[in-house]
This record gives structure tokens, sequence and C-alpha cells, in this order.
């Protein structure tokens, strides 16, 4: 299997499945709970802007460098967020899991836990991947404690990293979980599920 071919991961918190434009009015409401456009630290588009969200992460996948998914909450068949496998380097079996936002709803739940057990599932047991990276904003301090909570380590802080739109300066914090590390995160993550 090639490292951007569409896939589908299903659980019994969530299912993900490869991003389409048919979940433009479903991801349109889920951004919408909770304003998620609104927190500056964000990427989280204005729900006018989805249709063109979706496809640059679809010509991004075209090229070769992401695979996006829509997250289906499976108790409900809503839309509920976006996740990706990006700046995929599949000579060095390296990925990111990133570009993430859930609805307020679903936030800090077994659907979040679920997602990452199955995108680091098939990182590490199908892509054999070396590592797997995570990157968030500096003053993102609910994301950077949710990558924590998985068990992954914080590698460094790349400073004024990026240009935000609105001209600010974005410091990058990098986190990975390597391969030997998959088996500890896994058996945390079963667990964390297990007590939901």
């Amino acid at each position: 299997m090639a490292f951007a071919d569409p896939i589908t991961l299903t659980g019994r918190h969530a299912i993900l499945e490869p991003l389409a434009s048919s979940h433009v009015e479903g991801l349109k409401s889920a951004a919408a709970d909770g304003e998620l456009w609104r927190l500056w630290y964000t990427s989280v588009v204005e729900p006018e802007r989805m249709a063109d969200e979706i496809e640059r992460r679809l010509a991004l996948q075209r090229a070769g460098s992401m695979v996006p998914f829509a997250v289906i909450d499976p108790s409900t068949d809503d839309v509920v967020g976006m996740t990706t496998f990006m700046n995929i380097d599949a000579k060095h079996r390296h990925v990111e899991i990133g570009s993430t936002w859930y609805a307020k709803r679903v936030q800090r739940t077994a659907l979040n836990t679920e997602c990452k057990l199955m995108l680091l599932g098939h990182a590490f047991d199908a892509w054999k991947c070396i590592a797997v990276e995570f990157r968030t904003h500096w003053m993102n301090h609910q994301s950077r404690d949710a990558i924590a909570r998985l068990g992954a380590k914080q590698d460094g802080v790349l400073r004024n990293h990026q240009i935000a739109p609105d001209g600010s300066y974005r410091d990058t914090v990098c986190f990975s979980i390597i391969e030997s590390e998959w088996p500890a995160v896994k058996r945390h993550l079963q667990h964390r599920l297990e007590s939901h």
C-alpha cells in the first residue's frame, strides 16, 4: 500500500473516512460548534472557506504528501472534524499527524483517543514508520497537553517558524513517538479507551 492511498479506519468511537467534497456541510456545522476559526492560534477555516480547505487537502493528497480524513461520530453519523497524515516521507518511513480539529462537543472524549490510536496503529503497524511527529502552536496549550497525554515526547521548539495570516509569528512545538515507544503508547491509549 502506498502511503498516500485513501484508507478508512474504523473504531467503536470514531470512523476516519477519506475526505471528500461531500463532507463540506458536515464540516461547516462541526466548525461552528465552538466557532473554532476564532481561536487565533489554530488554522481552522471559516465555514464559508471549508470547500476550499477540502480541495487544498485533496490536492496535497494527489501530490503524495497528505492523507486527509473526515472524522465521523458513529453514534450519530455526524461529521465532527478533520485530521490528516501529512508531510509524508515514505522513503524514511516518517509521517506527521496533524491539521486536526474537532467540534467542541467531542473534544477530550474517547473519539479523539481512538482517532489517535487508529492513526498511530496504521503508521507504525501498516506503514512500518520509524517515527510519527506532532506539531502545534506554542500558544495552543490545550493541543500541547493533549499530545503529551498520548505519550509523545517534546523534541523542541521551532522559533519564528511560520507567519500567520494576521502577520504574527508562530513558534511551533514539535513532539514525536518513535517505533520503540509504540508498544507502550499503544497499551496506554488502549487503557485510556477502556476507562471511558
